[in-house]
């Protein structure tokens, strides 16, 4: 039963929606365990939304401890078919300033330890999805043209780097990390890009830009205090620009290919899948399960 399509996944300092409606809270279990908190699911703008605290409410989770693909799987049982996703980033570029909004459209992995959140698939059934554009590019451009139409800075494009964390940057990693071109740094939408894709579930990134990382020469130690005090000053905008961008969605199809990501990505003959993962997978690959399994 579908309860929300589209969803709304809140960063650092974003762990509500002041304008959801007829808000019910919902608490899911999933063959992954249970998602961060339970979902806040409303009405914003006449569509019903589903919205998930990233960190649980008082930030309680490391981004190593996110049960991301518990998060992405229970967005997939409420009948999710998009997710704007919210997160605090530092800027590793000029042009991007502090509370500037970035919408990255690639990833640069830097994680360690995340190896089993990164995929559904194994035990028995593997999938390779295609990942070269790792965001919806249709999920962009409404966030992009939002952004625009509530008045904040937005830079479109550039390449995330997701790091472990959760200490900052040493100077000598962030000075590496420019060289090679990358845009912004933040520590947890790798993974919901890749799970969402498995899921085939639109994605895309509001990036936040709270700070210069430690490379600037006069931010060269970056403060937690700077880091939040800047975050709940964009926290505002990044409500309003979620608003606009699902005021949008309403009345746009979805034309993009990221609800057949798996048509041809699933290697294994479905006649070899074991029962208990083709079980577990059901809400992802049921619709690809041969009629009498």
């Amino acid at each position: 039963m579908v309860t929300a399509r589209i969803g709304i996944i809140g960063g650092s300092g974003l762990y509500q929606m002041p304008e959801l409606k007829e808000i019910e809270e919902i608490a899911i279990e999933t063959p992954f365990g249970k998602p961060s908190d339970a979902f806040i699911v409303g009405t914003l703008e006449g569509v019903r939304v589903a919205f998930l605290p990233r960190h649980g409410r008082g930030h309680r989770i490391l981004p190593t401890e996110l049960p991301f693909r518990a998060n992405i799987y229970a967005m997939k049982l409420l009948g999710v078919e998009r997710i704007l996703s919210a997160s605090a980033v530092g800027s590793l570029q000029e042009r991007y300033a502090p509370l500037d909004m970035v919408i990255p459209d690639q990833f640069f992995d830097r994680t360690r330890a995340r190896a089993h959140e990164s995929t559904f698939f194994g035990d028995g059934i593997v999938a390779h999805i295609t990942f070269a554009h790792p965001v919806c590019a249709e999920l962009g451009d409404v966030l992009e043209a939002s952004c625009q139409a509530v008045g904040v800075r937005v830079h479109r494009g550039g390449t995330y780097l997701c790091m472990e964390g959760p200490a900052f940057s040493t100077k000598a990693e962030s000075h590496v990390y420019r060289s090679w071109g990358m845009d912004v740094i933040g520590m947890t939408n790798l993974q919901e890009a890749k799970l969402a894709r498995e899921a085939e579930i639109c994605y895309a990134t509001l990036a936040l830009v709270t700070d210069y990382d430690c490379w600037h020469e006069e931010h060269d130690a970056v403060s937690v205090e700077t880091v939040v005090e800047n975050l709940n000053k964009n926290v505002r905008n990044a409500q309003l620009v979620m608003r606009e961008a699902v005021r949008r969605l309403n009345a746009a199809d979805r034309r993009c290919e990221c609800g057949s990501a798996l048509k041809n990505a699933i290697f294994t003959a479905p006649d070899l899948w074991p029962e208990a993962t083709t079980k577990r997978l059901e809400a992802i690959i049921g619709k690809y399960k041969p009629s009498g399994r």
